[in-house]
């Protein structure tokens, strides 16, 4: 099983619209690094699951429950998407500010490729960002 970390706008796709739908296709990812993150994906993976330019926090932990597809708004079958799942709400938001700040965090692909929307998060930075979130 691997680490991810996913960003969305929440005023695109939030935590909460995940939490209503249950099941969410992470779809739109227009860059092909991202893209190649996604199609890395495996089912049972876990995902942070980050609020971009708003909030700028860590919000909760997704799964994968469907590996990588074809990107439904995608007409020239370039881009992929995957379904993720609800697993874990954070009881408090991990800001971007603290992660900066935590000398843990120093590596994390957040930090150093900001403009992707789907990096991968190593095993430590993961459960030390759940327990930053209070889980």
């Amino acid at each position: 099983m691997r680490q991810w970390l996913i960003k969305s706008e929440p005023s695109t796709y939030s935590w909460n619209d995940l939490l209503h739908e249950k099941v969410g296709t992470w779809d739109g990812v227009r860059n092909f690094q991202a893209r190649n993150n996604l199609r890395a994906m495996k089912e049972g993976d876990l995902c942070l699951f980050y609020h971009s330019v708003t909030e700028k926090s860590v919000v909760g932990i997704c799964h994968v429950v469907a590996e990588h597809f074809p990107d439904p708004s995608d007409p020239t079958g370039t881009w992929s998407a995957v379904k993720v799942a609800p697993t874990e709400v954070f009881p408090k938001p991990v800001p971007l500010a603290a992660i900066k700040m935590d000398a843990a965090l120093a590596e994390f692909a957040l930090l150093k490729q900001s403009r992707l929307s789907v990096v991968p998060v190593t095993a430590e930075e993961f459960f030390h960002i759940r327990a930053l979130g209070g889980l």
